[in-house]
């Protein structure tokens, strides 16, 4: 198997033995919803370029679920309603209800529940796949810190409609709990590429909130 987990259609091929285009067009539609700012292809887009990056720097480790995890990514935000808690369990049933109907088998399409659940980021993620998706996921904290800077206003622009000193409060809550963990990135190459980084970014992130 090559790296290819930013094409769908092949993806959903090996996963499915179907073509996967209907499902791409609905994902396409959901993930360009006007009021994504930051939870757009875009994102899902970096999560799956550098998955790609870390098969072929792992050369397709058979122990890793690569298919499972790119599933998981290309689906983890395909619902997404501002303020809304059971975003991750909807988008996880919307890919369990697709893969079911497209024939993947069941183990494989309980896999991909379980990561995009692992996604609502409210425990420490589990030993393996688990830990990759949720670095990717969390990939953003990591970069530049400008990129990260744009990263925070398009999370601003997305709860718009929420009272300025509301959100300070509950964003800096957020970050907080990030920067509380022992480790935010577990997948040892990520945690060296990015752990400092981001540890740098929330820190400053959150003396902007709050002061």
């Amino acid at each position: 198997m090559t790296a290819t987990f930013l094409d769908f259609p092949q993806l959903w091929r090996r996963v499915c033995g179907v073509d996967g285009t209907a499902r791409l067009v609905a994902l396409r539609a959901a993930y360009g919803e006007s009021h994504r700012a930051y939870h757009n292809l875009d994102h899902v887009h970096a999560c799956l370029g550098e998955l790609d990056a870390v098969f072929l720097m792992r050369d397709g480790d058979a122990a890793v679920h690569w298919d499972a995890i790119a599933v998981a990514l290309w689906y983890h935000d395909a619902v997404y309603r501002i303020g809304h808690a059971a975003n991750e369990k909807d988008s996880a049933a919307w890919a369990q209800r697709d893969l079911s109907a497209d024939g993947a088998s069941p183990d494989f399409a309980e896999r991909v529940v379980q990561l995009i659940l692992a996604t609502e980021h409210q425990a420490e993620p589990q030993a393996g796949d688990e830990q990759l998706l949720v670095d990717l996921d969390l990939g953003i904290l990591g970069q530049p810190a400008a990129v990260y800077d744009r990263f925070e206003q398009a999370i601003r622009a997305e709860y718009r409609r929420v009272p300025g000193f509301i959100y300070r409060r509950k964003r800096a809550e957020i970050l907080r709990g990030f920067l509380g963990r022992s480790t935010i990135y577990h997948t040892p190459h990520l945690h060296a590429a990015w752990e400092q980084q981001a540890r740098a970014n929330l820190a400053r992130a959150i003396e902007a909130l709050v002061g």
